[in-house]
């Protein structure tokens, strides 16, 4: 049994059932992000765009010539093109990301914008340790980018370890360049997850077909409608499956009883303060260095440094 496969049913077994968002990402799961990133409702993308663009030039400062830019969760990488554009002089991209087929064409596109730019995909789940590359010029620091509140997807917990991985990752003079969803009025969250289009819950539903293909289950993906709902006592949006039936779903000798009404949690998206990200950088020994946000303070780029 695989590692991911031993996952999976180890979510599945829990008293709340649960899938982790990395199962999201397989290639259609990867179009329809993308899709929603383009949606109305779904303020983060853009507005964390726009932060970029408006103060582009601080950034690329603090950055400095001939960094080493590794992203983890490369995603379509709009931004990340948006940022290389302007650094000074970078020495390599390394983005790493789960779903090998996006990562790959997203990597190419960069070749072909960057051409003298040294492009080096990782295939990993960043959450777990994975080895960089060697590039052919030796940067002068590296500076992890996590653009997308992707942090907010992880518990407290992981996301606390997984900012400890990142400060191990950027290495001694390193930084962390950072998108933070910020907490606001709950309208606002709850339409970014619940668009009017319904390509959000088709992104939702996606990972029932996504562990069918590869992971040999069963679900009975029609059964299941998308729920998202913020907790405002939590400061997260939690995003579920809820089954319409009961239904059993197997995988080779397993068998999972789900009842009708049972929700399977996918994925939390927490929303944070900037005294609360902000100690929690400190935990992982990080110091927030600089912080931009939107006219409306919806969304922060943050600029961590190893202290």
């Amino acid at each position: 049994m695989s590692a991911a496969l031993a996952e999976i049913l180890a979510g599945l077994r829990l008293p709340e059932k649960m899938i982790s968002p990395k199962y999201f990402y397989d290639e259609r799961g990867s179009q329809l992000f993308d899709e929603i990133t383009h949606l109305p409702e779904y303020y983060p993308t853009e507005t964390e765009l726009g932060i970029m663009l408006d103060n582009m030039p601080e950034i690329c400062d603090l950055i400095g010539e001939k960094a080493s830019l590794i992203e983890f969760g490369s995603g379509s990488s709009r931004k990340t093109r948006a940022l290389l554009n302007s650094l000074h002089q970078p020495a390599v991209y390394v983005p790493v990301d789960i779903s090998e087929d996006h990562l790959l064409l997203s990597a190419e596109k960069i070749r072909s914008e960057h051409p003298g730019l040294e492009v080096l995909p990782v295939v990993a789940d960043f959450t777990q340790p994975f080895d960089l590359p060697d590039p052919a010029i030796m940067p002068l620091r590296n500076i992890v980018y996590f653009p997308g509140s992707t942090i907010g997807n992880f518990t407290n917990d992981i996301a606390q370890e997984l900012l400890g991985f990142m400060y191990q990752e950027a290495g001694a003079d390193g930084a962390l360049l950072i998108g933070v969803d910020l907490q606001k009025d709950p309208a606002i969250i709850e339409r970014a997850y619940n668009d009017s289009a319904g390509v959000t819950a088709q992104f939702n539903l996606n990972m029932l077909t996504h562990l069918n293909r590869e992971f040999g289950f069963d679900f009975d993906v029609e059964a299941f409608t998308h729920s998202a709902h913020y907790d405002a006592d939590e400061g997260r949006m939690e995003i579920r499956l809820i089954s319409g039936k009961r239904q059993v779903v197997t995988n080779s000798d397993e068998r999972i009883q789900i009842d009708d009404g049972e929700s399977i949690l996918t994925e939390y998206s927490h929303k944070y303060t900037l005294e609360g990200f902000e100690k929690m950088a400190q935990r992982a020994g990080f110091e927030v260095r600089k912080v931009w946000m939107d006219q409306g303070e919806l969304f922060s780029v943050q600029y961590c440094v190893r202290g």
